[in-house]
């Protein structure tokens, strides 16, 4: 069983027990998370899907720590110019564990 839910306005597939990289919630580690915003629910061959979400359909995750993606290089130049920018970016993210699908 699995569904695809939206957290803060990116699509994930979500399954029990699974870990979720997302981006950063203003959440404490270990707290729960709720999200009502169930696009699809999943299990075997019977498929419910929403317009725009199912109703009564709910996922509660435990919240985990926050770790940082991957460094980002940003390169600007225009040629013959003497212009150059060098910019990094790392997005934090927050890990969260699949607890119950309900639906």
């Amino acid at each position: 069983m699995y569904a695809l839910v939206e957290i803060l306005g990116k699509q994930y597939k979500a399954v029990e027990g699974e870990t979720l990289q997302v981006d950063l919630l203003s959440l404490a580690e270990g707290s729960a998370y709720e999200t009502d915003k169930v696009l699809a629910v999943v299990d075997g061959d019977k498929a419910t899907f929403g317009t725009p979400y199912v109703a009564g359909a709910k996922v509660v995750a435990t919240v985990g720590s926050e770790v940082k993606g991957d460094k980002i290089k940003v390169y600007k130049f225009h040629r013959r110019k003497g212009y150059r920018r060098t910019q990094g970016h790392r997005e934090q993210y927050t890990l969260i564990t699949i607890n119950k699908i309900e639906g």
